[in-house]
């Protein structure tokens, strides 16, 4: 049988998975580089469908391009706030990036030339994706073990972020990362702490065997 990780080890385990929060606020100062390489290696260390590895990172140290990043993401903030009607307002009072105050900025994206039946990808091609997204988040509970704060920020054009970045035919950006020291992390997710949603009973998405009957007779297909 393994061996498994004393109680101090584990404790620390379920701490950084516990207290892992989606952070806007940032104090600017900057990142250790040894801290940064270490994130971006336990990144490298995640997961991934048929050992694919369809992450790529980039590090924006380039201000203008940091900038244009920003702005693209600003305009995309107007466009789903428009798009959510009664909640426009609320949603505009939102804190939803700490881009230009964040020690790092990187952007993580898809690889091009991704193999299109890798196994575990014939019948669902998104499993790229969703290795990319064990990537992200080997490195926000690497980054909680630092004392660092990350904020994944998905609220941008892919079309525009992809020519401002200049990746290739078939890359895909997933997910603007801002990275760096925080004064505190949010005792809860701040969306929670700002009521624009609550944490949902376990009960609700844990089930065992078979879908439960009730859910059938009230879920709709926007649903799924």
């Amino acid at each position: 049988m393994a061996i498994p990780f004393d109680d101090d080890e584990r404790a620390a385990v379920y701490r950084a998975i516990y207290e892992r929060r989606d952070v806007r606020h940032f104090v600017r100062a900057p990142v250790d580089p040894s801290v940064l390489s270490r994130l971006i290696d336990a990144a490298h260390h995640a997961p991934s469908v048929g050992f694919m590895q369809p992450w790529r990172i980039a590090r924006i140290s380039d201000m203008a391009l940091r900038t244009a990043l920003h702005d693209a993401v600003e305009r995309e903030r107007i466009r789903t706030a428009e798009a959510l009607g009664e909640r426009h307002d609320e949603f505009m009072r939102l804190k939803v990036e700490g881009m230009l105050e964040c020690g790092e900025l990187l952007v993580m994206s898809l690889m091009d030339d991704r193999e299109k039946y890798v196994f575990g990808r014939r019948t669902m091609p998104e499993m790229d994706l969703a290795s990319v997204a064990c990537a992200i988040q080997n490195m926000w509970l690497a980054a909680r073990a630092e004392g660092l704060g990350m904020g994944w920020v998905s609220l941008f054009d892919v079309d525009e972020v992809r020519a401002l970045m200049r990746m290739p035919a078939g890359a895909k950006p997933v997910a603007i990362l801002c990275l760096g020291h925080v004064e505190m992390f949010y005792p809860r997710p701040m969306l929670e702490i700002e009521k624009w949603a609550e944490r949902r009973s376990i009960d609700e998405c844990v089930f065992e065997n078979y879908w439960p009957a009730q859910r059938l007779a009230t879920e709709t297909p926007q649903d799924e």
